[in-house]
């Protein structure tokens, strides 16, 4: 149920007194919800079907991420048996991979999560990191900068190649120019 006391789209949604902060020029598919206490940077795109749920801690998106079609993003709540519990923090520069499950865990920069993949609480996932379609990283693992992981559970397979390096800022860009144009198309 919607709070009725936010007068924004019914898939962004306050839960407990926080509403969703968004950066300029975001874009959230209206098949996708987003809701509680969620900070999102500048030209984050969100596409159909993702569910982003900052109900029992916050989740944060660095600026230039795209979150594809299908993932869900969530966190874990504090308890007897989590301490704290986990923030989501997702660093800028991001590509998040068509139907991925990010749960509780830490994102660095210009990090591609291959698709189908799961990263699970309290996981660290460092700046440059490469994480293979269908990955499983089990939680508390730390993903070292510039390797490539994959397999169910993730594994080190080999460090990233200058290509691939140059290819993560080129993905998140890519998607900030796709973003753009649905963004344009819808204003008209």
């Amino acid at each position: 149920m919607v709070n009725t006391n936010y007068n924004g789209p019914d898939n962004i949604r306050s839960y407990q007194g926080h509403t969703p902060k968004l950066g300029d020029r975001v874009m959230i598919d209206p098949s996708a919800v987003v809701l509680g206490d969620l900070v999102m940077g500048d030209d984050v795109s969100v596409w159909p079907q993702c569910a982003i749920r900052a109900d029992m801690h916050r989740i944060r998106i660095g600026s230039r991420t795209n979150i594809q079609d299908g993932s869900i993003l969530h966190i874990t709540h504090a308890s007897d048996f989590n301490g704290a519990g986990y923030p989501l923090t997702i660093g800028s520069d991001v590509t998040v991979g068509h139907n991925v499950v990010l749960h509780g865990c830490t994102i660095g920069d210009r990090v591609l999560v291959g698709i189908g993949s799961v990263v699970m609480d309290g996981v660290v996932v460092e700046d440059e990191v490469m994480i293979g379609a269908g990955s499983l990283v089990t939680p508390g693992k730390t993903l070292k900068t510039g390797w490539l992981y994959a397999g169910s559970p993730a594994r080190p397979m080999r460090e990233i190649s200058d290509r691939e390096r140059a290819f993560l800022p080129y993905s998140a860009n890519n998607y900030v120019k796709l973003k753009d144009k649905f963004l344009a198309e819808a204003s008209l």
